[in-house]
């Protein structure tokens, strides 16, 4: 896996123009995407996986309907 992925479009203006966003200094790596239609900057960051929410729906939800186990 890569340690970055590629967005397909502009959350933003939906435009699929898009390139590394490189920062002033030409030692810093690049960080985010530019939109060349809208002129935006923007990051995608992986915030993780919903496991543990998905336990707790379950649970109230068997509540509510009176199911017990």
């Amino acid at each position: 896996m890569s340690g970055r992925a590629v967005p397909y479009f502009c959350p933003y203006c939906g435009d699929e123009d898009l390139h590394p966003h490189l920062p002033a200094d030409p030692d810093a790596r690049p960080s985010g995407w530019e939109c060349r239609s809208c002129a935006r900057v923007f990051s995608v960051v992986f915030k993780g996986l919903n496991f543990g929410d998905a336990a707790a729906v379950e649970a109230s939800t068997s509540q509510q309907t009176g199911d017990r186990q």
